[in-house]
């Protein structure tokens, strides 16, 4: 089990696309920085839809996308860290 960490916009990056291509059916997403910005694209939003997807709840503040963003899945950073514990490995892209 793998916890992708995904720090770049996908509209400025091609990280949650490569990202996508090597995620297995039990890994987690978590997109962090500008990474969190990606859910403002409807292409995206309709990609992760179907994952397990978790956010940065400061990222999330930090950009003023709580509204936008309130239906997803938002961690704190120490619920980040419990995160990373609970997974075998963390590829940040």
């Amino acid at each position: 089990m793998i916890l992708h960490v995904v720090q770049h916009s996908a509209a400025k990056d091609n990280a949650l696309a490569t990202c996508l291509r090597y995620l297995q059916i039990q890994d987690t997403v978590m997109l962090i920085g500008d990474g969190v910005n990606s859910l403002l694209l409807a292409k995206w939003r309709n990609e992760l839809a179907k994952l397990n997807l978790c956010l940065l709840e400061q990222d999330v503040i930090a950009r003023g996308l709580q509204q936008h963003l309130s239906d997803y899945r938002q961690l704190s950073q120490a619920e980040f860290v419990e995160l990373t514990l609970t997974h075998a490995k963390v590829i940040t892209w």
